[in-house]
């Protein structure tokens, strides 16, 4: 099915940080969004999300989902050694990128995704997580090992198993699911979910526009403390008007330029 996207996005430094390490991308017409989260710290994290950022801007456009997954997947690899090697080069140990990429095409879509940057789908008035978090606590929680009352309070919580840049290779997982007219996107760093349960994040994004929506979960984050930096982009999803007929709303595209790297 043709769909037509409207995209909003936010990131903020934070109450805390004094970098923001998050960077984000909005290709609508290669059907690919993207956020990452820098870890490492200053000539660290930030370069590592925007190496991850940049390599997939260089995606262009697929023949098909597969294709897309292909090309993501390549860029992933490039932008994983560039990390490995800057950190070599600077002595800095092992540095890194969260990844959470959202890829549509006219046979489907697809989330890729390395860490604990989230993607959920907001569809008919119920949240849907669309990712799970690759971290020390999620994996002890899906052992059985501790309850979710034990989760909130486990001193490693923040502790991630998988990121770009800090294997040989990217640590990927994939889920494919449908994509319908009237679905909204979210993708997010950590940032957002610290501060905000789901059903703050279903609430803010119902019946709103993309940026509005955005606007308002960063400044509920702020008022609550921003620990982290944060960065979100909301993804509204239309049928493509029938030729000739006028279009129900303006759609608009995020340039590739005006969405990487803000602070």
């Amino acid at each position: 099915m043709n769909l037509t996207y409207k995209t909003g996005h936010r990131s903020d430094v934070g109450l805390v940080r004094k970098i923001n390490e998050d960077a984000s991308l909005a290709m609508p017409d290669s059907g690919l969004w993207v956020v990452a989260d820098g870890m490492g710290g200053h000539s660290a994290g930030d370069v590592a999300s925007t190496t991850v950022v940049r390599a997939l801007g260089s995606t262009g456009l697929a023949a098909g989902l597969d294709d897309l997954t292909a090309r993501v997947r390549d860029r992933l690899t490039q932008a994983n050694s560039a990390i490995r090697d800057h950190a070599e080069v600077n002595q800095l140990g092992t540095i890194g990128a969260t990844v959470v990429a959202l890829l549509v095409a006219e046979d489907g879509a697809r989330v890729i995704w390395s860490g604990d940057s989230r993607l959920y789908r907001l569809r008919e008035g119920r949240l849907t997580r669309l990712t799970r978090d690759h971290t020390e606590v999620n994996q002890l929680l899906e052992s059985g090992a501790i309850t979710e009352a034990e989760a909130e309070v486990y001193p490693r919580r923040n502790v991630i198993t998988r990121a770009i840049g800090v294997t040989e290779l990217p640590d990927l997982e994939t889920r494919d699911f449908d994509a319908a007219p009237g679905d909204i996107w979210l993708l997010c760093s950590d940032g957002l979910t610290e501060h905000l349960p789901d059903g703050d994040i279903r609430d803010l994004l119902e019946g709103a526009d993309p940026q509005t929506a955005c606007d308002a979960m960063v400044r509920l984050v702020l008022e609550r403390g921003a620990r982290d930096n944060v960065t979100l982009i909301a993804i509204a999803a239309a049928r493509t008007p029938q030729e000739g007929a006028a279009p129900a709303q303006d759609l608009d595209e995020v340039p590739l330029e005006g969405i990487i790297g803000d602070g």
